[in-house]
């Protein structure tokens, strides 16, 4: 008896038996295709159609699924059943890179974003976060113009350092992630090996109407989150193995090494916000470990591969304004504005029935209000509007119980934040590159930032790079200057000549 399973016959997508699946059908043997060959045209008007628009930032990355589970209590900070003691959820993540293409490589230096889907008992809980714990920019009417600086020029289409370093240079509070893009973090060893955060500070709500500021922290569980690829080794991976990133994480899932991550939280006292000495809502500043440790909360796994890349993880849409009950957003400009933009991106490329494809799907009962729309699957029934008075779902708002709430007046403006006393662009950025990174963390830096400025950047924009490196570390910047003049013989390279290896953004749209 055979262990052969058997073949099953192909259909067309109606589920009809097909006749061949090499031929088509013609008028005799040598003759012309006839036009009722409708599953020949089934396959090519869907063949036509397979493609849907990449993620505008974003677009190359992977994933898996697996589960989040609560290892020590902290209840004492959220009412979110997710949070609870023992509590343990299906999870989805995505990891990817920035500013380049679905078919870029996986080891441009660049952010790589760290996305995570739970579905909760309470409905879905999305975090997009990366592998910094802080941003380019505060405000979001400077990220389309950032990303732009980052992605292709109008007259070549070619990536070009000039066009970065000037929006960099131009922007101070760029500042503390270009430290940490140009340094081991720039281009990591593996997905399994980074760390991932939230990076933004989100609130959180208890049973008793009590509320915190909380930053998010996944540290991996295989070594200390700067396990790293060299320019050079990084370069050559581009040439030879471009879904380098990608194939590891398959390939380790596989094989039953699960990649983990441990979750901690630092928290912030709701009064203390408004008197700390930085802006704890400043999303280019970390807060300082010494003031506010971090806490253990659990453990977040992925032991599952997708079966259906296509469907599992190309259309997998994570989005801010994702937030159970007992966990909000924050005065953050930059979150709140992503709290519509991430939203937007996916109804614009995935339909405004997105969250109706199986991996969007919360696992906890939709009672929702939502009607018709194009690829709605999902069957409702009357009434179809509130307030009703014929059974229809209705709130059940209870007095206390959202995180995402704060005090807030004054006139409307366009200004920057307040600065309060630590307030500035470049001490963090100094404190990492003088404390945190040692010599060869150093001296690979200045290896990095050499090399990129040496790639087409103009002279005017490099005496402001050479300033901008000064003014995070005067010893550092002189290093590098010295270092750009040295390669370059004293001039510049014109502009707009960069080579592929470019640096990549940041976005919206996972």
């Amino acid at each position: 008896m055979s262990d052969e399973k058997p073949v099953p016959p192909t259909t067309t997508d109606a589920g009809i038996p097909v006749q061949s699946d090499e031929h088509s059908l013609t008028v005799g043997p040598d003759g012309p295709i006839v036009l009722h060959d409708h599953y020949l045209l089934e396959q090519m008007a869907n063949f036509n159609r397979e493609r849907i628009p990449e993620r505008q930032p974003h677009a190359k990355g992977s994933g898996a699924f697996g589960y989040f589970e609560v290892t020590q209590d902290v209840s004492k900070y959220t009412k979110a059943k997710v949070f609870q003691p023992g509590a343990r959820t299906d999870t989805v993540m995505r990891f990817s890179t920035v500013a380049g293409e679905r078919g870029s490589p996986d080891t441009w230096r660049d952010p790589r974003g760290f996305s995570i889907k739970m579905y909760t008992e309470e409905g879905i809980f999305d975090m997009v976060g990366n592998n910094t714990p802080v941003f380019f920019v505060r405000d979001p009417i400077k990220f389309q113009q950032f990303i732009r600086s980052q992605k292709r020029r109008a007259d070549n289409n070619m990536r070009d350092h000039d066009m970065q370093w000037d929006f960099w240079t131009l922007s101070p509070e760029s500042a503390h992630q270009v430290a940490y893009l140009m340094g081991d973090r720039g281009i990591p060893k593996t997905w399994r090996e980074m760390n991932g955060y939230s990076s933004h500070t989100y609130s959180l709500v208890n049973e008793a109407g009590e509320k915190f500021w909380v930053k998010f922290h996944f540290h991996t569980d295989l070594g200390d989150g700067n396990a790293h690829l060299t320019q050079e080794e990084a370069d050559k991976l581009a040439g030879a193995d471009g879904d380098y990133h990608r194939r590891d994480l398959f390939n380790n899932i596989q094989d039953g090494n699960y990649p983990s991550w441990t979750l901690k939280w630092q928290i912030m006292p709701y009064e203390e916000a408004k008197t700390y000495r930085i802006n704890p809502f400043d999303l280019t500043k970390i807060w300082p470990h010494d003031d506010y440790p971090l806490i253990e909360v659990g453990k977040l796994v992925l032991d599952r591969n997708p079966t259906d890349f296509h469907t599992e993880i190309e259309q997998a849409a994570f989005e801010p304004n994702n937030m159970v009950p007992g966990v909000g957003l924050s005065p953050d400009k930059m979150l709140l504005a992503r709290g519509f933009s991430y939203s937007d991106a996916h109804r614009a490329r995935l339909g405004v029935n997105y969250k109706q494809i199986p991996v969007n799907k919360p696992q906890s009962p939709v009672h929702s209000y939502t009607k018709d729309g194009a690829l709605r699957t999902e069957k409702i029934s009357d009434p179809v509007y509130a307030p009703n008075s014929y059974g229809g779902p209705a709130a059940h708002p209870t007095p206390g119980a959202e995180a995402g709430l704060w005090h807030s007046d004054g006139d409307m403006v366009r200004a920057a934040y307040t600065l309060r006393e630590d307030d500035d662009d470049w001490t963090q950025a100094g404190i990492l590159v003088r404390d945190v990174m040692d010599d060869a963390e150093r001296e690979r830096l200045v290896g990095n930032v050499t090399g990129h400025l040496c790639d087409g950047v103009s002279e005017k924009v490099l005496k402001r790079a050479f300033e901008y490196w000064r003014n995070i570390d005067s010893d550092i910047g002189d290093r590098i200057e010295k270092s750009v003049r040295d390669k370059l013989g004293g001039e510049s390279k014109a502009p707009g000549m960069a080579s592929a290896l470019s640096i990549q953004g940041n976005g919206t749209s996972r």
